[in-house]
C-alpha cells in the first residue's frame, strides 16, 4: 500500500516536469492545499532513504522521475507537515484494510464511528480516487494518434474495451478514424459492456503494454455501456456517428433507438445556435415548453427566454407557475418530444447542433 501512495502521488506527467529547475524552492503550504506528488515526496522523506528506495523499486521510471524532482523541490519540511501526511496515510492504510476485509460499505461504517462521517467520506474518496492505479493508466497518457496506429489492427472487442477506458474526447477521435467497416461493431461492442474482470484487463495490458501497473483492487470495474458509447459518438463528426447509427439500426434497432435517444438530452438545448433555437420553439407546443421547462437549470430557461419576445416570456412563466408540482415522468415525456423535435430538425438540416471541437459555423 507504501507503494501506491508513492506511485500515485507521483502520477501526472513525470517526464514534462523532469525538466524544470530542480534548485527552485517551493514555499511551504498547509497539507491540505497540496497535490498527491507533494505528499507522498514528504511521505518518502519521511520514512528515509532505504526504506525510500525500497519503494522506488517498485514504481515506475517516470513515477519515480516525478518523486525525485518534487523531492529535489523541497527546502525544508515542517514537522507538522510530516505529522499530517503521516495521519492521512494512516488513514487510507485502514480505509485499505477496512474495504479488504468488509468492502467499502463495511469501510465507510467503521470510518464513520472512527473518524466522523464527512471525514470518513474524504478518505474514501481520496482512496478510490486518488490512489488507485485505473486500467490502462499508461495507454491513456498517450497521443490518440499515435495509440490509434497502435490499437487498429487489434480485434474489435479488444479495441471497443481500450476506447471504453480513455476519455471520451479520445475514444471519438479513435473511433471516426478506424475504418467504417467496423466502426458500428465497436460501438455494439462499447455499448453491451457492463463489467470487465480483473484477470481480462491484465491479460490485455500485458498484450498492449509491458509495463503498465497493476491493478490495484480485485473489485470487478465498470466501463462501457449505452452511457460510454453515447458519450463517444457525442464528440464524432456528423458523418461517422450518422454511419454508425445507420448500421446499429440495421444490425440492433432496438440498441440504436435506445442510443438516439440519449444522443442528445433536454438540457443540451444550450448547444444549439439562437437562430436554429428559434425554429425549434416555432414547432413546439407551449404547454409542453412549459413542462419540459420544470426543474432545468437557469442557464437552460434562459437561453429559451432569450430567444423569445417579452410578451411570450412572460407568458410562459406565468404557465409554468400556474401548473405547480409535475410528475418527474410527465416532465421528461414533454422534454423528449422536445428533443426529437431537434433531433428531427437536425436530420433534415435546418437546423446545427454545435458538437465542439470542428464544428464552427461560417457565415
Amino acid at each position: 500500500m507504501a507503494k501506491q501512495a508513492a506511485a500515485k502521488g507521483g502520477g501526472g506527467g513525470g517526464g514534462g516536469q523532469a525538466a524544470a529547475q530542480p534548485g527552485k524552492k517551493e514555499k511551504p503550504k498547509s497539507v491540505k492545499d497540496m497535490n498527491g506528488r507533494q505528499k507522498a515526496a514528504i511521505f518518502l522523506v519521511t520514512l528515509g532513504s532505504e526504506i525510500s528506495a525500497e519503494i522506488f523499486k517498485h514504481l515506475r521510471e517516470d513515477e519515480i522521475e516525478t518523486l525525485t524532482f518534487e523531492i529535489a523541490r523541497l527546502d525544508s519540511v515542517e514537522s507538522e507537515h510530516k505529522d499530517q501526511v503521516l495521519a492521512e496515510f494512516q488513514e487510507l492504510m485502514m480505509a485499505q484494510e477496512f474495504i479488504s476485509s468488509g468492502g467499502i460499505d463495511y469501510a465507510r461504517e467503521l470510518l464513520e464511528k472512527a473518524l466522523g462521517s464527512q471525514k470518513a467520506i474524504d478518505v474514501i474518496n481520496r482512496l478510490t480516487s486518488s490512489l488507485q492505479v485505473r486500467p490502462f493508466d499508461f495507454i491513456r497518457r498517450t497521443d490518440p494518434a499515435h495509440l490509434l496506429n497502435f490499437i487498429q489492427t487489434e480485434h474489435p472487442q479488444t479495441i471497443a474495451l481500450i476506447l471504453a477506458y480513455l476519455e471520451p474526447n479520445k475514444s471519438a477521435y479513435i473511433l471516426q478514424k478506424l475504418p467504417h467497416e467496423i466502426q458500428a461493431d465497436i460501438a455494439k461492442r462499447i455499448a453491451g459492456m457492463d463489467r470487465t474482470s480483473p484477470e481480462t484487463l491484465r491479460e490485455v495490458e500485458r498484450v498492449l503494454e509491458k509495463k503498465l501497473s497493476t491493478l490495484s483492487s480485485e473489485d470487478f470495474t465498470a466501463a462501457g455501456g449505452v452511457e460510454s458509447i453515447v458519450e463517444i459518438l457525442n464528440l464524432v463528426d456528423r458523418t461517422s456517428e450518422k454511419g454508425i447509427i445507420e448500421a446499429l439500426e440495421e444490425d440492433s434497432p432496438d440498441l440504436a433507438e435506445e442510443i438516439k435517444k440519449k444522443m442528445f438530452v433536454f438540457e443540451d438545448i444550450v448547444l444549439l445556435d439562437d437562430r436554429s433555437i428559434q425554429k425549434v420553439m416555432r414547432e413546439v407546443d407551449a404547454q409542453e415548453l412549459a413542462k419540459a421547462l420544470k426543474g432545468v437549470d437557469n442557464e437552460v430557461q434562459e437561453k429559451i427566454y432569450k430567444n423569445m419576445s417579452k410578451r411570450a416570456a412572460t407568458m410562459l412563466k406565468e404557465d409554468m407557475e400556474y401548473m405547480g408540482p409535475l410528475r418527474l415522468k410527465d416532465v421528461e415525456e414533454a422534454q423528449q418530444k422536445i428533443v426529437s423535435i431537434i433531433r428531427s430538425l437536425e436530420e433534415k438540416g435546418e437546423i446545427i447542433i454545435s458538437r465542439g471541437e470542428g464544428d464552427e459555423l461560417v457565415q
